[in-house]
C-alpha cells in the first residue's frame, strides 16, 4: 500500500531533517504508528516546512490515504502564518488528507477567519476521522466548520500507556536535564531556573532541541557566569567521569537526536525540567522524572487532558518543591479515542 505523509520532520523535499529536533520526535512517533497500522506499505514524505512542487501533489494525489503528521501546523489566519507551507491550489487538490495528532498554533481570541475555513475543508477529508492533540483544537476545527475530529491526545505520548506509575522514580535524581526555547525568551525566569537547579543538583546538562537554542543557552550561562563545556556526542560514553569533575557545572550536548538519545540510555541518574514538550515526554517514555514548564496552550492543554507534570514557567517555588519530592507521575490517557481513529483505516489494509 501507498501512503502520503505531509512530514514535519523534514526541513525541505531533498530530505533534509528539521532543525527543530522535536519534529524528529514527533516524526518518529508517526512512523511507529503507521508502521504498527499498515505492516507492508510504502512511505512518501512531503515536508510541511516547505512548499511542494507539482510533482509532489500529484504523488499525494495518486496515493490512497494521505496523513498530516502530527505538530502545531494550525492557526485562525493560516494565509499569513503557514506553519504548514502549501498553497490554497494545492489544497484543493489534494482534498482529502487526514490529520493525525495536529494541534493548533496558540491560543487565540478569534475563530477561524473566512480564509482558514476555505482552506481547511478544501484539503481535509469529510470523510474519515482527524486526529488532534487537544480538545482546544477540536474546538477550533470545529468552529472552522470541521466537524469529524477526534482528540486522541499527541501520538508522541501513546505509548506511554504501558509504562506503570511505579516505574517512574518519585524521588529526585542526582542530576537534571533542562531544555530552553528560543523562540519563547524569558531571561530572568530561565536564569532563575537554572539557579534553582545548580542549587540541587550536582550537575545540569541542557539539551539545545531547536534550532536556535544553543545561541540562547550560551547568553543565559554567560550572565549567570556558570561555567560549562559542550560535549560532542561520541563523547557520551564517558559522561560518567565528567559528571564528578568539578571544573564545570554545565554539560551542554550536542544539538543533534542521537546525542539525546544516547544520553538517555546512558548510567547517568537525571530529572527532567524543561519548556521543551516533546523533549520531556521522550523524558518521560524513558521512565525519567519529569516536569513540563508551561510556556504555550500545548503543554497546557495535554497536562489539564492527562494528567501530563506541568507547571507555569513563573512558579520556582512549586519547582523547588516538585524537586526535593517526592512526586508522584499518574498519566491518565483514554485509549478509546485513539483505537476509534485507527480502527477507520482497516479498509486501507488488504
Amino acid at each position: 500500500m501507498k501512503i502520503c505523509l505531509f512530514d514535519p520532520g523534514l526541513e525541505n523535499n531533498s530530505g533534509t531533517p528539521s532543525a527543530n529536533l522535536g519534529d524528529l520526535i514527533i516524526q518518529e512517533a508517526v512512523d511507529r504508528e503507521i508502521k504498527s497500522l499498515f505492516g507492508d506499505f510504502e512511505l512518501i514524505r512531503i515536508a510541511t516546512h516547505t512548499f511542494p512542487d507539482q510533482k509532489h501533489i500529484d504523488i499525494a494525489r495518486k496515493s490512497p490515504l494521505i496523513l498530516v503528521g502530527g505538530t502545531n501546523l494550525l492557526h485562525w489566519r493560516m494565509k499569513e502564518y503557514r506553519q504548514w507551507a502549501i498553497l490554497l491550489k494545492q489544497k484543493i487538490q489534494i482534498n482529502r488528507a487526514v490529520l493525525f495528532g495536529v494541534g493548533w498554533r496558540k491560543y487565540e481570541e478569534l475563530s477561524p477567519d473566512f480564509y482558514t475555513k476555505i482552506s481547511l475543508k478544501a484539503v481535509l477529508s469529510n470523510r474519515l476521522f482527524h486526529s488532534v492533540r487537544d480538545n482546544y483544537t477540536r474546538t477550533q476545527l470545529q468552529n472552522a466548520g470541521i466537524k469529524n475530529v477526534i482528540n486522541t491526545g499527541c501520538p508522541t505520548m501513546w505509548p506511554i500507556k504501558d509504562i506503570k506509575s511505579h516505574e517512574i522514580p518519585q524521588e529526585k535524581a542526582g542530576n537534571v536535564l533542562i531544555m530552553f526555547t528560543d523562540y519563547s525568551k524569558e531571561p530572568d525566569l530561565d536564569k532563575k531556573l537554572l539557579e534553582l537547579a545548580l542549587s540541587k543538583y550536582k550537575k545540569i546538562f541542557i539539551w539545545p532541541q531547536g534550532r536556535g537554542d544553543l545561541d540562547y543557552i550560551c547568553s543565559l550561562l554567560s550572565v549567570t557566569g556558570l561555567s560549562a563545556i559542550l560535549l560532542n556526542n561520541n563523547a557520551i560514553n564517558n559522561i560518567t567521569n565528567l559528571i564528578s569533575d568539578t571544573n564545570f557545572s554545565v554539560i551542554i550536548l550536542e544539538h543533534s537526536i542521537d546525542a539525546f538519545k544516547n544520553f538517555l540510555i546512558s548510567q547517568v541518574q537525571f530529572d527532567y525540567i524543561g519548556t521543551r514538550l516533546h523533549g520531556g515526554i521522550k523524558c518521560l517514555l524513558s521512565k525519567k522524572r519529569s516536569l513540563i514548564i508551561a510556556i504555550d496552550n500545548r503543554a497546557k492543554e495535554i497536562g489539564r487532558e492527562t494528567r501530563l507534570p506541568t507547571v507555569s514557567r513563573s512558579d520556582l517555588d512549586y519547582m523547588s518543591k516538585w524537586i526535593d519530592g517526592p512526586s508522584t507521575t499518574n498519566i491518565t490517557l483514554d485509549i478509546n479515542p485513539i483505537n476509534t481513529w485507527k480502527s477507520q483505516f482497516k479498509q486501507f489494509i488488504n
